[in-house]
């Protein structure tokens, strides 16, 4: 691999009094990793620099209070998140990006989508759980569980099987990378929004990648997701992946997001 595409060099976007963090490489079109509810950007580790290999700038924006990234006051609304985005790709200053939100991630892009169509080439959706929240009480429970440094190690990784890895994936790696505190302003910030805001997530083309055993983001929600939405979004189902796909199945997940930019940027 190319070490000057692989390496990464961290830079500073500030939007106001906000500081945004930006783990950057490579060189091309933009493609924009935003990761799950309370968790960075290092999520992504393992497919950013293969893709940036592929010939495409990785842009991977720490949420405020992880690493860098601060702010004097927490997110006020979902609009609020997308717009630390736009300001990251406002500063890249190579147009439109595609876009790629796991989890949670995923209503922050698509919000992104919705209030800046002009800096949205397309939308990657990461098990998306679109249209509603996960509201049953073991989810939420084993969500809040899988965060809580103070639970032992069993009660966490009994939380993280349930939530968020497939049977037979470890979810060990996931035991670590949690910001209780940022999960929770994103929560509150997800929960004042609703859900019909970012829902379509504005006009550009959607690949929804779809875990096939998730108990957050069913299959047939994600077709239900296209059969509202038509021609504009493609399904694709990984296997072996729960609603941690992307510790899960990165290669799968990488190869798949630069196949989807490849028609976006026709070489």
């Amino acid at each position: 691999m190319n070490e000057t595409t692989s390496a990464v060099a961290n830079f500073i976007v500030r939007r106001g009094d906000v500081r945004i963090e930006v783990l950057g490489q490579g060189a091309g079109p933009a493609i924009v990793l935003l990761p799950s509810l309370g968790r960075g950007a290092t999520d992504f580790d393992a497919m950013a620099a293969p893709i940036a290999q592929a010939g495409y700038r990785v842009l991977r924006p720490q949420p405020r209070g992880i690493g860098a990234s601060r702010s004097p006051s927490p997110y006020a609304d979902l609009h609020d998140c997308a717009a630390d985005i736009a300001a990251v790709i406002e500063a890249n200053g190579g147009g439109a990006a595609l876009v790629a939100g796991h989890a949670f991630g995923n209503r922050v892009a698509r919000m992104l989508a919705t209030d800046r169509p002009d800096l949205v080439r397309g939308v990657c959706l990461i098990a998306a759980n679109v249209g509603h929240a996960p509201s049953t009480p073991p989810i939420r429970e084993a969500i809040r569980n899988s965060a809580d440094p103070s639970l032992s190690d069993e009660v966490r990784l009994q939380a993280l099987r349930y939530a968020f890895f497939a049977p037979g994936n470890d979810p060990r790696p996931w035991l670590q990378g949690w910001h209780p505190a940022v999960l929770a302003a994103q929560r509150l910030a997800g929960d004042r929004t609703a859900r019909q805001e970012d829902y379509a997530g504005g006009r550009a083309p959607i690949l929804y990648l779809q875990p096939g055993h998730d108990p957050l983001a069913h299959v047939e929600d994600a077709l239900a997701f296209k059969r509202a939405l038509g021609d504009r979004v493609r399904v694709v189902v990984i296997d072996n992946a729960s609603h941690a796909a992307i510790a899960e199945q990165p290669e799968v997940i990488g190869r798949a997001l630069i196949d989807f930019a490849i028609g976006l940027w026709p070489r």
